[in-house]
């Protein structure tokens, strides 16, 4: 009898020791802060739905280090002012990780809770104030424009040949951040503005600001507006029969603008960071499942959305844990390729702000689909 009590005490420590079924099956909770209503729920309704995507096939395959994900969707209402109270919600939920907002001006508010609570906090936004603040949980899942509207400029002057440039932006932080990064790339390169034109949020009669355009007589026009606006501001051009280019970003050839715009978008030239267009077999595989799962095809949004979880599945199994900070620091930094991660999508490597330097594309509306005119490859190979 006495033989045996070593034998049972050792037996204790051990169960002990080793992980409840609660500890085993515990989750990898993400928050989706995203537009499900409002001025852009194309937008973030799309980032969701590449979200849920992976989040299916990873956990079908049998999760990260052993742990499947878990969502919980919060509908911003593409309002800054509720994104902020929702990022408190979602860091005192004890989530992983926070995806979105995509609207600039609610990423501005709401990073600061995530900050607060030391957790990732994944972003379609594309101004570049973003990740130029300091915060070291801002990961950018869209490119900045800080980087963006270099490559739309020189397209401007090198590819189309102009030398003046009209503009029609958003009254936004999204529309404002980047006409002035066009601005000061543009006038490095030695192209003049000529009529700039200030829209607002959500507008819809676009006849105004297209007359403006058509008198200032520029050579090309620079269009930064959102999704519906842009729609709405290419059905004016082609009603007034505006005949110059018209050049943008991704708001400008998005998959939703086309199905808004339809015949008035062809011809529309915009960069674009990713793209379900794109000609290689990773990203046209995405499009077939995106496309049967939802029943139309993904914009740049859904394609963000889907890296995400593949994104954090990656790092977490090249670092051998599941832990957000260690996490947020180990993405810095790290190259992340499609042949050792097929989720990913696309080559990239993030730097210190968060930012993802990866190729990016230029493409032209064509028959109602984006035609990829030419890859631009990364700032910094790797």
């Amino acid at each position: 009898m006495k033989k045996s009590i070593p034998l049972i005490a050792g037996l204790l420590t051990l169960a002990l020791q080793l992980p409840t079924p609660v500890q085993a099956q515990e989750t990898i909770k993400l928050a989706n802060l995203l537009e499900m209503s409002g001025a852009i729920a194309s937008a973030g309704t799309h980032y969701r739905n590449g979200v849920e995507l992976a989040v299916r096939e990873i956990n079908q395959a049998g999760g990260v280090l052993g742990r499947k994900f878990e969502t919980i969707t919060l509908d911003s209402q593409s309002n800054p002012g509720v994104s902020k109270a929702l990022a408190a919600k979602a860091a005192d939920m004890g989530v992983f990780a926070v995806v979105g907002p995509t609207l600039s001006g609610s990423m501005v508010v709401s990073m600061s809770e995530t900050r607060r609570a030391e957790i990732p906090n994944f972003t379609g936004a594309a101004a570049a104030s973003i990740t130029s603040q300091g915060n070291p949980y801002v990961i950018r899942t869209n490119s900045t424009q800080a980087v963006t509207m270099p490559k739309v400029a020189r397209y401007i002057k090198d590819g189309l040949k102009a030398q003046t440039v009209d503009i029609i932006w958003v009254n936004s932080d999204f529309g404002k951040g980047g006409r002035d990064e066009f601005i000061k790339a543009a006038q490095t390169l030695g192209l003049k503005i000529a009529a700039d034109v200030s829209t607002d949020q959500g507008q819809v009669d676009f006849a105004s600001a297209v007359i403006k355009v058509k008198q200032s007589n520029a050579d090309v026009l620079f269009a930064y507006t959102n999704e519906e606006e842009s729609a709405r501001l290419l059905r004016e051009l082609r009603k007034q029969g505006y005949a110059k280019p018209v050049m943008g970003d991704t708001t400008l050839v998005s998959q939703k603008v086309i199905e808004l715009a339809g015949e008035a978008a062809n011809g529309a030239l915009g960069h674009v960071p990713l793209t379900a267009d794109a000609p290689d077999a990773a990203m046209r595989a995405f499009d077939q499942k995106y496309t049967q799962a939802y029943k139309v095809r993904s914009d740049h949004n859904g394609i963000q959305g889907y890296m995400v979880p593949y994104i954090i599945k990656a790092v977490s199994e090249k670092i051998g844990k599941v832990d957000p900070k260690a996490f947020n620091a180990a993405l810095k930094g790290m190259p992340l390729r499609v042949k050792d991660h097929p989720g990913l999508l696309i080559d990239m490597k993030y730097d210190a702000k968060g930012d993802a330097d990866r190729v990016s594309y230029l493409v032209e509306i064509k028959n109602g689909k984006q035609q990829v005119l030419t890859a631009l490859p990364p700032a910094n190979p790797f």
